[in-house]
């Protein structure tokens, strides 16, 4: 059986302990560290499976971390869980721009936390499974297995929820996703989100996609689609 591996960077031994030992108890191997750099040299040596990151670190920040990581070819697709005692909007806007997948608030509940774990690592179970991991739309292509996004012949460099948004709209070109849809279908039905959380990564996108931005549009009210092809 393969036993998945989760890094905890948590600075807070109480909350580290608490971490760690319900994730063992659901069959998880864990490593802690709770110094920021120490933290990010255990991840890149040890390469979990996903890593569960305090923001307010010694050393180096929860953030930093994960830019870090995001920019690390052999780690950047790692999913990123960041814990933070703020509450303020402002915090989880700023860890989704650096690529976390989930943002959970403290306090919070043991076993929230540990199905937060599980959702993501199934959906990456899910997407690594697809047969149908080419897709290709005008300047466009998407390939989910090498997690690859070309436009024309230059590659885009997407964090691990970018690349499942784009995923998830490139595949029904013209279709319309609320943003709850896209919540849903990327962050999982559990997930405790801001209002803006979509938006943000559809910006981010956008600015990648540079003067093709517009392969994305907004529908007003409503939500997102990416441009139905026979417009292309």
């Amino acid at each position: 059986m393969n036993i998945r591996r989760i890094a905890i960077v948590e600075d807070e031994p109480d909350i580290a302990e608490i971490i760690a030992y319900n994730l063992g108890r659901e069959g998880f191997e864990v490593q802690h560290a709770e110094h920021g750099t120490e933290g990010l040299k255990m991840i890149k040596e040890w390469k979990p499976d996903l890593a569960i990151l305090d923001i307010m670190l010694p050393g180096m920040d929860g953030v930093e971390i994960c830019r870090n990581i995001r920019q690390a070819e052999n780690i950047r697709d790692i999913p990123i869980i960041m814990l933070s005692a703020k509450d303020d909007e402002i915090d989880v806007v700023l860890g989704l721009r650096m690529g976390a997948d989930d943002y959970i608030t403290k306090p919070f509940s043991p076993r929230e936390l540990i199905e937060r774990v599980k959702a993501i690592l199934r959906r990456r179970r899910i997407n690594d499974d697809s047969s149908e991991n080419q897709l290709a739309y005008g300047p466009l292509s998407v390939d989910k297995d090498r997690h690859e996004v070309k436009l024309i012949d230059d590659n885009i460099d997407l964090t691990a929820t970018e690349f499942k948004i784009l995923s998830c709209l490139v595949e029904r070109p013209g279709r319309v996703f609320k943003r709850d849809d896209l919540l849903s279908r990327v962050l999982g039905d559990d997930a405790i989100v801001i209002d803006r959380t979509i938006d943000v990564h559809i910006r981010s996108i956008r600015k990648k996609f540079g003067d093709h931005r517009d392969l994305i549009e907004t529908v007003r009210g409503v939500g997102y689609r990416f441009k139905d092809i026979e417009s292309l």
